[in-house]
């Protein structure tokens, strides 16, 4: 719609290694294709752990969901762009008070957040509450084996955030204004700034308040997040980035099904209790990159980030334990817990990475090397009400109980809590990794590499004065092929080994042993239409070992499950069409399911070889298209989208299943005038009921019904 964000002829602005568009063409686009949109953004600022590479020089399937789709589709949070690729799917979100998703099939810890990296950092650990799209360029869905680089991540898979930097030497700005359905007003501002020739701030701002489709509860949003660029001569850039945000929310574990029946509640009935308050979740962020170019060869990246998050609140949930549950006696009558929660994190990295390339010989190497320092710690306060076994004299006070058909809060005195977790979890990790990518024809390449980790973790349980320790270093191996067919086509393969540490301990007070993990995919990537049509086609098999899982009957804590396998097909096409349209398509066949048999000791909670793992389904598909045409003389484009999500396991190591779904969505924006235009959509356009993840069956999140959203957008 509107011409951004151009690339400035700035004092220390560099090519990016990887220039991505921000309309749905990839970076195989060649420039003629998107005259129109004018949208490429060009900040003058590598990404780590990257490399100079075109997306069809890299072994791996990378999907990229950019700002302009973000816009289009009026999305506000981070879970929300992540459905448009089906190799994400969410997972339990803690109330809807942290980002939780699996890549592939693999979610990692469940009773923690999911990291994602901003800017190519770890740093999107901690419980800062879900992720707001406010100062995000692009979201990166970085598949595969990446673990001589990465390291520390999930072999399925890894997010990374690409921020909205400050743009030297250039002043201009957006401002927008929206309602949506359930009374939700949100403001949002994006100023950058010239200060000088070599120096300007971008200023990023949101604020969002209103209620949503779930009784009694409301929220509140608001985070500033401004970015600060100074040129240092010709070949010099130093960034530096703020976070600063809060929400505040009421604890919302969903609805419960009974028996089978997802029809047990309305979907908008709350089942905790209004005097519990909002949870708090906070977050204070910074992030300091600085880039050198020694020549149009060589560059260094050396940077720094620390973060601290907090979340704190109390909540009244359904109680799990089917001996303690007197809503399997009656049929009504939810017995419930009371909980406190305080959660605080900080978490720091240092990291330092040298680029180039050089020939020996007929072949050309190009080389990428560094080391980081990741520093993470977890204070957890956790109390807990538990009513006692449900027996005939067993009264409803003591059972903390609300009627599921006739709700009347408050019936009871809120129950004394006393502590259930007060540990301190500390990750010390020291990495170094090196990449190799050589030219040994003009079609053939290949990669290989290697990363060093050496970690500590340390958990201090400070209620049985137990101190726990685990050391341990390892050597993860990867190595890539890439052959070019033909310009429209290249074939490529890659494997790689991963290692990650488990924070914390089971219940017991065993420290985890960390999880290792073997991968291997093959694929191939197309271009078609000149290049305006772009779309990769990939097979995988994952492994991992010590694999965790959600411990259902001791909410909080996870067990082991010993190893893990995920395997499927994926399909990604993004580009346009003729005539004008836009198409975004993805598709993943995912078969994730557990290796290992265990058994619970104390529940006798049995896990079996087959089992699948807990909100993962066997189909993610997910398609979009948007035109592009002018009404009069006013700019204009409508679109529309269908998500269909299959069925999954919702509860681990039970048959307990959540239905499939298909969502339908659509989008519209018209200049008003020059500056200022008008933007619209419409999610779950046929208000199917639908359900966003599960933790057992008295802890389903439902989905939101029919919500519309309308605002204005003024460019300055």
């Amino acid at each position: 719609m509107r011409p951004s964000m151009r690339a400035a002829a700035t004092a220390g602005a560099l090519p990016l290694a990887i220039i991505l568009p921000s309309s749905p063409a990839t970076a195989q686009s060649p420039p003629e294709t998107r005259v129109e949109r004018e949208e490429i953004t060009v900040t003058g600022v590598r990404q780590p752990y990257r490399g100079n590479f075109t997306l069809r020089e890299i072994p791996q399937s990378i999907a990229t969901i950019d700002k302009a789709v973000i816009e289009e589709n009026a999305i506000l949070r981070l879970t929300d762009a992540l459905d448009l690729n089906a190799s994400v799917v969410r997972q339990n979100t803690l109330g809807g008070l942290w980002d939780s998703f699996a890549v592939r099939g693999f979610t990692g810890d469940e009773n923690l957040p999911s990291g994602y990296l901003v800017n190519g950092f770890n740093a999107g650990r901690g419980f800062s509450g879900q992720r707001d799209v406010a100062g995000i360029e692009r979201v990166e869905v970085l598949k595969g084996p990446a673990a001589a680089v990465l390291g520390r991540g999930e072999p399925g898979g890894s997010i990374n955030l690409v921020t909205k930097q400050a743009e030297l030497g250039r002043s201009f700005g957006t401002a927008s204004l929206q309602y949506r359905s359930f009374d939700t007003v949100r403001a949002e501002g994006d100023a950058n700034l010239a200060l000088t020739g070599t120096v300007t701030a971008r200023l990023i701002g949101y604020a969002e308040s209103g209620d949503t489709f779930r009784d009694t509860v409301k929220q509140k949003r608001w985070g500033f997040l401004p970015s600060i660029g100074v040129g240092l001569g010709d070949a010099t850039r130093l960034t530096y980035d703020f976070e600063w945000t809060r929400v505040e929310v009421p604890f919302d574990r969903g609805i419960v099904v009974l028996d089978g029946n997802f029809d047990t509640v309305p979907r908008s009935r709350f089942l905790g209790e209004p005097s519990d308050c909002d949870t708090v979740a906070r977050a204070t962020g910074h992030q300091l990159r600085l880039q050198h170019d020694f020549s149009d060869r060589w560059s260094l990246l050396v940077g720094a980030s620390h973060r601290d998050t907090l979340l704190t609140g109390a909540s009244s949930d359904a109680e799990t334990v089917r001996s303690r549950q007197k809503l399997y006696v009656d049929g009504r009558s939810l017995s419930r817990q009371r909980r406190t929660r305080r959660y605080t994190s900080e978490h720091s990295v240092l990291r330092a990475e040298l680029s180039g390339e050089f020939a020996t010989g007929t072949l050309r190497h190009r080389i990428l090397g560094g080391a980081d320092f990741d520093h993470f710690d977890t204070d957890q306060m956790f109390t807990r009400y538990r009513g006692p076994v449900v027996t005939p004299t067993t009264t409803e006070q003591a059972g903390y109980v609300l009627d599921i058909r006739n709700p009347v809060y408050g019936r009871y005195p809120v129950p004394a809590t006393a502590p259930l977790t007060d540990r301190v979890d500390v990750q010390r990790t020291v990495g170094a990794y090196v990449q190799d990518q050589i030219s040994l024809t003009d079609r053939l390449q290949v990669r290989v590499g290697g990363r060093y980790d050496d970690f500590l973790l340390r958990v201090d349980n400070r209620l049985t004065g137990v101190l726990g320790r685990r050391k341990r270093s390892r050597f993860s191996p990867q190595a890539g092929i890439v052959y070019e067919l033909s310009k429209p086509l290249s074939l490529y393969a890659a494997y790689g080994e991963g290692f990650r540490a488990n924070i914390g301990a089971d219940a017991n007070g065993n420290v985890f042993e960390p999880e290792t993990s073997k991968s291997i995919e093959a694929g191939v990537k197309m271009t078609a239409l000149g290049g305006r049509l772009t779309g990769t086609l990939a097979v995988y098999q994952l492994q991992k070992s010590n694999v965790l899982a959600t411990d259902t009957l001791n909410p909080g804590f996870s067990i082991a499950i010993g190893k893990a396998r995920s395997r499927g097909v994926e399909l990604d096409v993004n580009g346009s069409l003729p005539g004008g349209i836009d198409l975004l398509l993805s598709y993943a066949y995912t078969d994730a399911e557990a290796r290992s048999r265990v058994l619970d000791p104390n529940f006798s909670f049995q896990i079996e070889p087959g089992d699948p793992l807990i909100n993962i389904p066997d189909h993610n598909f997910n398609i979009q298209a948007t035109k592009h045409f002018t009404l009069g003389a006013r700019k204009a484009l409508l679109g529309a989208g269908v998500q269909y999500l299959g069925k999954r396991n919702g509860e681990t190591g039970t048959g307990f299943t959540l239905p499939s779904h298909t969502l339908v969505r659509a989008f519209g924006q018209i200049d008003v005038t020059k500056d200022v235009e008008l933007f619209g959509s419409v999610t779950n356009l046929f208000d199917e009921h639908w359900y966003a993840n599960s933790y057992s069956a008295v802890w389903v999140q439902p989905g939101t019904p029919r919500t519309a959203t309308v605002g204005l957008r003024a460019h300055f």
